[in-house]
């Protein structure tokens, strides 16, 4: 029979894992699956932390996102990919996304354009102007908002 999982040492340790920082809910449940636990004790522990509030699958979404945007100028696109990839449901990654507001991203995504241009060494306007593109494309930003802040710039031709 399987201990009850407020006192074993796995919830105590996850605990503290999950103060640290926000965690998806598969990033402790890897954890756990590490620190060898079972599959039905892992589902009780991570149901006790949600209940506890250690684990907000909302949360981490939006401070995930928030935080990737600022930190590292990740797009949208990007953002969205890797809140997936961390098995995030589909109305928390909406959530996260939404945290961003509108006006901050498009204003750092255009002074993000003025500096990655003047950065580019190139001498064909056109080549710069397509280099840039591709890197902003790399970094999760719609290819309309990225043309868009080139052309606001006045920079590209």
């Amino acid at each position: 029979m399987p201990k009850k999982p407020s006192s074993s040492p796995a919830v105590v340790k996850a605990r503290a894992y999950c103060a640290r920082q926000e965690r998806a809910q598969q990033e402790v449940r890897d954890k756990l699956y590490g620190w060898g636990e079972h599959r039905t004790q892992v589902e009780a522990i991570i149901a006790q932390l949600i209940g506890e509030g250690f684990l907000n699958e909302a949360r981490f979404a939006e401070h995930f996102a928030v935080s990737k945007f600022r930190q590292k100028g990740w797009g949208r696109r990007k953002i969205e990919q890797a809140l997936r990839l961390k098995q995030v449901s589909e109305p928390c990654i909406a959530l996260g996304l939404k945290s961003i507001e509108d006006d901050e991203y498009k204003k750092a995504l255009a002074r993000a354009v003025v500096k990655r241009w003047e950065r580019v060494k190139e001498d064909d306007a056109f080549i710069k102007r397509q280099k840039v593109l591709r890197y902003f494309i790399g970094r999760g930003y719609a290819v309309e908002q990225v043309e868009k802040a080139l052309s606001n710039a006045s920079i590209d031709r």
